[in-house]
């Protein structure tokens, strides 16, 4: 009676745990050892594809059996035991030694002429099913990226509908998704800290664990969640169905930390202007310190004239400086009435505007085609043809955001938001004096791009359109009365252009409603 090892195997652990195959295979092999008096000294059993070669345990069984601890082996198809032809070579090798390779389904005697070329053949089949399967798997791979679907599962944030539909926003974790992203992008968290933040705020990953440093930056490179899927692999990208949870323009920005092009450095004092004053002669940051109850600011440059400034002399020359970005109860009145007649007049506007970019879309749509149409030419290789692919959709969607703000804003969209930043500006010189130390940064940040010290005086430079709210011409006593219209008909004008390019303009300042009552343009 010969020794015999027996080899029963499944593509999948999943079909080890569920299905019945491994045991049908195994009384298989018992039946056929006892029929043909064959002694089976042990089972192998293995989860694992054979498309590809590097199964461990179907290589340990061939490597005891070259050692000569079995005679033969009992297999239950030739399928079972190979499906690339690399690993059906081995068993020949085998069989070449005088080593018996027996199957239970296949009646076949492997030392003859005939026996050998049957098995070659059904083991070609084998390799060939498992590449035409691979194949068509792909196909149907491909065919579902191209309609916008995600054919694997769905990223954090997101929960799987079903085959065939887009995946849907999470309730519950799309939301710490999304502020994710925004405390990332104000460049005040690092990977660890946003980690411990997000796992206080009760974002938790699929096992409901805390994010690890490794998925919490996948997650933040990950484009699915401006509507784009990419595939890592291969660096391809399509156009997703799902609903986006962040916006471009905050992708963009959080990107930008990621690479290092906008580092901010932690912070270990809390001075209200650190690294926000700069020498107006020397360039360099004013240095902050605490004396006797006090701090100061002072030039690093030694040789520099700028003498120290007591941090509420630095905040009482700010505060004056931001005076002019209110209105008085004239100016008020006339703004009131001009955005009353732009909202009627806005309509067309609107309408044009709506049209102009769903043609813009219609050309970058049109682009992509010539695009594709130029690689299955193969006018352009494959990795430029990825690139401008990505770029072209990248593209898409800041278009696509554009026009769904303007049609949810509706027909009043701009004298809108003329409307409310007008009620920001107008207000910021009550927020800056009803504001805490934190909250005053970031209205400095909102509305200024420098503020230099010379040797007696604080400079503030206002943004745009701050500055053109506080450099508007003031009609001084005896000028004439209708100059006033004119310069409030120009400084709308030029806000609504100001404004249409940059629709996300807001101030951050956390007390706006403590404020609110004190300028209304629309009361």
């Amino acid at each position: 009676m010969k020794n015999c090892f027996a080899y029963i195997r499944v593509s999948t652990a999943k079909q080890g745990e569920q299905g019945v195959s491994l045991q049908e295979q195994r009384d298989a092999i018992a039946r056929y050892a006892d029929r043909n008096s064959l002694k089976i000294i042990q089972w192998y059993e293995e989860r694992e594809t054979a498309a590809k070669r590097g199964r461990p345990i179907f290589n340990q069984m061939l490597k005891r059996l070259k050692k000569g601890d079995a005679d033969c082996i009992i297999i239950h198809k030739i399928d079972r035991s190979a499906r690339n032809l690399r690993d059906w070579a081995d068993l020949g090798e085998l069989i070449d030694q005088g080593i018996d390779v027996f199957f239970v389904n296949e009646s076949l005697d492997l030392h003859s002429r005939g026996g050998r070329l049957s098995a070659d053949i059904q083991a070609v089949v084998a390799a060939d099913y498992i590449r035409n399967l691979r194949e068509e798997t792909r196909k149907g791979f491909y065919g579902r990226l191209k309609q916008g679907l995600y054919p694997m599962p769905a990223p954090l944030g997101y929960l799987d509908q079903g085959q065939g539909k887009p995946k849907a926003p999470d309730p519950v974790r799309a939301p710490l998704v999304r502020k994710a992203f925004e405390l990332y992008a104000t460049g005040r968290y690092n990977l660890t800290s946003l980690a411990e933040t997000l796992f206080e705020l009760g974002l938790r990953n699929r096992k409901g664990n805390k994010l690890i440093r490794t998925g919490l930056s996948e997650m933040l490179n990950n484009p699915f969640y401006i509507g784009l899927i990419r595939l890592k692999r291969t660096g391809e990208s399509f156009s997703g169905n799902h609903p986006p949870i962040i916006k471009t323009t905050l992708f963009h920005r959080v990107q930008a930390i990621l690479r290092g092009r906008t580092v901010e450095v932690e912070k270990r004092h809390n001075f209200i202007f650190r690294r926000l004053l700069k020498c107006r002669l020397c360039r360099y940051s004013l240095v902050a310190e605490r004396q006797k109850g006090h701090v100061y600011y002072r030039c690093q440059t030694t040789s520099c004239p700028v003498k120290c400034f007591r941090e509420e002399q630095v905040d009482e020359q700010i505060a004056a400086q931001i005076i002019p970005l209110q209105f008085n109860p004239a100016e008020k009145a006339y703004v009131r009435r001009k955005l009353s007649t732009m909202k009627v007049d806005w309509v067309k506007r609107h309408e044009e505007n709506v049209r102009s970019l769903t043609l813009n879309l219609t050309a970058l749509e049109n682009r992509l085609n010539r695009l594709t149409d130029a690689y299955l030419d193969q006018a352009i290789d494959r990795t430029l043809f990825e690139q401008k692919k990505t770029t072209l959709i990248l593209e898409k969607k800041g278009l696509e955001e554009k026009l769904a703000e303007l049609k949810n804003g509706g027909s009043t969209g701009m004298p809108a938001a003329i409307e409310e930043f007008l009620e920001l500006a107008g207000n910021a010189y009550v927020r800056w004096k009803l504001a805490k130390e934190e909250e005053k940064r970031d209205l400095l940040q909102d509305i200024a791009s420098n503020c230099d010290v010379d040797e007696k005086s604080v400079m503030l430079t206002l943004k745009l359109p701050f500055s053109e709210i506080a450099g508007r011409p003031v009609c001084m006593d005896g000028g004439p009365y209708r100059y006033r219209p004119r310069t409030l008909d120009a400084l709308i004008l030029r806000l609504s252009k100001i404004l249409s390019t940059q629709p996300s303009l807001t101030i951050r300042s956390k007390n706006r409603q403590a404020s609110a009552a004190t300028f209304t343009i629309a009361a």
